[in-house]
């Protein structure tokens, strides 16, 4: 009876597996078979003019890594991006959800506007905000109006870099607004009546009970904000027209990836080792980000 019981668990899991298979296929040739490909490429020249060639060269390409100028320029320019962004998207996510959750009128409507950027093209957005940059764009028109002068938004270099981030914030806010609204409404209102009879006001509510009842969520929202910053990769592309200009203030490591890897084909490998690089640096980010919020407390 226990062979008989064994052999038909054994058929479950078969037939368990079978349904995966599919599933288990897609992933393997289009996720893990890449990941493992490019981690082969780091440890190898690359040639793909005139045939493929692979020249292994250990870990030349992550030498000549820790000696490239451009790639701690690109660095530096993704870390601040990723300091600001991260936080200012996150603040006003939360503030939004609050906003709309606190039972205003029109709330229907406001989550409508609210969410509209989220919806627009990442491509077409910012060339909307490229024409509001521009000497003669919308915002330098309102400057006018002012009496104030213009500004050359896009040629800059210490502005071109800021211009990224303010679009960034503005079109990435709504989307985690939403996560935090469906969180904000899964609250009890039992904690609230509680804090309501020891006397807390409005803020303290916020802050002593909203706040810490979204601490998991909050983990959830700065892991997927720097995952997307660390990756800013189309919006400096179009900004910079792919050079990473002016005077590479908005050049970031995926667009100098890009450009080794597709610009300049003879260095692929090389190419191959900076994206290792970064997946390492968004796990060590993810991981100190987990650590410090302590999230795993909370259950």
């Amino acid at each position: 009876m226990n062979k008989e019981k064994k052999k038909y668990t054994f058929y479950e899991i078969g037939q368990g597996y079978t349904f995966m298979l599919p599933a288990i296929f897609v992933l393997a040739v289009f996720i893990i078979a890449p990941i493992l490909y490019a981690v082969f490429l780091s440890f190898h020249k690359v040639e793909l003019l005139g045939g493929s060639s692979y020249d292994f060269r250990g870990l030349d390409n992550f030498i000549k890594l820790m000696e490239d100028e451009r790639a701690k320029i690109a660095l530096w320019n993704t870390v601040k991006y990723v300091v600001i962004v991260v936080p200012a998207q996150t603040l006003l996510a939360l503030v939004l959800a609050a906003t709309l959750n606190a039972g205003l009128k029109g709330e229907k409507f406001f989550r409508i506007v609210y969410f509209l950027p989220t919806l627009t093209s990442s491509a077409v957005l910012t060339l909307i905000f490229m024409w509001m940059y521009n000497q003669n764009g919308l915002i330098n028109k309102l400057l006018g109006m002012m009496g104030l002068p213009g500004y050359n938004w896009l040629g800059d270099p210490n502005a071109a870099l800021p211009a990224i981030m303010i679009m960034n914030i503005w079109s990435t806010a709504p989307f985690f607004m939403t996560i935090y609204l469906a969180a904000l409404q899964d609250i009890p209102d039992t904690v609230y009546e509680a804090a309501k009879i020891d006397g807390a006001n409005f803020w303290q509510k916020f802050w002593y009970v909203t706040v810490p009842q979204l601490k998991p969520v909050t983990s959830f929202v700065v892991i997927m904000g720097l995952i997307g910053t660390f990756q800013l990769f189309d919006q400096s592309y179009i900004f910079s027209k792919g050079t990473g200009g002016p005077n590479n203030s908005t050049l970031t490591v995926v667009l100098l990836i890009y450009q080794y890897a597709f610009k300049n084909l003879g260095t692929m490998g090389y190419a191959a080792a900076m994206a290792l690089a970064l997946a390492i640096v968004i796990l060590i980010a993810t991981l100190l980000q987990r650590k410090f919020s302590k999230e795993e407390n909370l259950h």
